[in-house]
């Protein structure tokens, strides 16, 4: 019983534990001393959190679902459902970050297809989707786990972060739009109406406590009066959204805190990857992402470089590629497994060549808008 329950925990949260093998590793070669309390950012965590937290109490009286659906609705063709599916997860990812954006999401585009009878755009919307949230989410500092790091680590300015990003957003948005115009028929369907109701003062409160959380993350006040906010009304009115936080994911910020710390403390290793990071750091950071994710990748190789612009770039854009670029990846394989068992062979295939045409095709274009810009 016990060996079952550890290979599910260690299966639900992979990450989670090669963060946590990581650091104890590190451990052993850099003994804890007085410096390891100056690798914690404590500002992101609890951004982090109070973002998590007021996301989970939205999303448990169904406010995206709901407002996805209306959406939805409006649309009466396949392509144009798809459009909106996709388009409604990018903008969901810049908001309410990609993974959650995925969890909300990802059930609407099943709903849509399955009942409307067009199975045979499974795969491809949840490809797209996946996609858009993992790129949709790189324009705001709370869109991506990584982009709140960076931008706290390196007190990026809000004027250049959006300058940063804008670009690589743009065309991300157009290369998404034109894979739904080629691939998706504009064939009629219609969703059928269900009578779904919100409760309006909860709904009021919890905005205000989400607009709230991103004001946090803006820096216009600080961050522990979030901290003392947010989790004391989530106690009284819905301690489940508290207990639904990515708890995970938070520790997995923590452990990879301390491996890049102890990394950086490591002569050989901070000269290797400062030489590596010199030459290219938005190719080299995307690809790293391709091997230990984004997030992993983002808080390493902050640890050797100043070149935040860059760094930003590739760990963003390198969210698309393999299955374990992103944590998000990882939640979609997961959804589109438990919908049509027997067909992911043919779903990574599909995925794959999607995910890395979009790759190169980002990293080619930044690269000369770059040495445009700087010319």
């Amino acid at each position: 019983m016990r060996r079952r329950f550890l290979g599910a925990f260690v299966r639900k949260n992979a990450v989670l534990c090669i963060a946590f093998t990581a650091a104890l590793i590190t451990c052993f070669l850099v003994p804890p001393d007085a410096a390891y309390a100056d690798y914690f950012d404590f500002r992101t965590l609890t951004c982090l959190f109070c973002v998590l937290a007021v996301v989970c109490a939205l999303k448990n009286i169904r406010f995206f679902y709901m407002l996805a659906r209306k959406v939805v609705q409006c649309c009466k063709t396949a392509r144009m459902s798809v459009l909106a599916l996709v388009y409604i997860t990018f903008i969901g990812s810049m908001l309410i970050a990609n993974d959650m954006a995925l969890l909300t999401f990802l059930p609407l585009g099943f709903l849509v297809l399955s009942s409307t009878g067009m199975h045979k755009y499974m795969a491809f919307t949840f490809i797209m989707q996946n996609i858009a949230a993992n790129l949709g989410g790189m324009l705001t500092p709370f869109g991506n786990p990584q982009n709140l790091y960076l931008y706290s680590a390196y007190e990026i300015p809000d004027g250049e972060f959006l300058a940063i990003m804008a670009p690589p957003f743009v065309f991300s948005v157009a290369l998404i739009t034109v894979c739904c115009l080629l691939f998706v028929r504009s064939e009629r369907l219609e969703l059928p109406d269900v009578l779904m109701v919100l409760d309006r003062k909860r709904t009021a409160l919890y905005l205000v406590l989400f607009a709230l959380s991103i004001v946090i993350v803006f820096r216009a006040i600080p961050y522990w009066i979030g901290l003392a906010v947010i989790p004391t009304v989530l106690m009284l009115l819905d301690r489940k959204a508290l207990k639904d936080v990515d708890y995970g994911l938070l520790f997995t910020f923590v452990f990879f805190f301390v491996f890049a710390g102890n990394m950086a403390r490591i002569d050989a290793v901070r000269d290797f990857f400062s030489s590596l990071l010199s030459h290219n750091t938005m190719v080299f950071s995307a690809l790293s992402c391709q091997v230990i994710s984004n997030v992993p990748s983002a808080i390493l190789l902050s640890q050797f470089t100043e070149n935040y612009r860059e760094l930003l770039l590739g760990v963003n854009i390198g969210g698309v590629g393999t299955l374990i670029a992103s944590l998000a990846s990882l939640i979609t394989f997961r959804e589109y497994a438990k919908h049509n068992p027997g067909k992911t062979a043919r779903y990574v295939v599909q995925f794959s060549l999607f995910n890395f045409a979009f790759l190169l095709l980002l990293l080619g274009f930044m690269s000369l808008w770059m040495q445009w810009t700087a010319g």
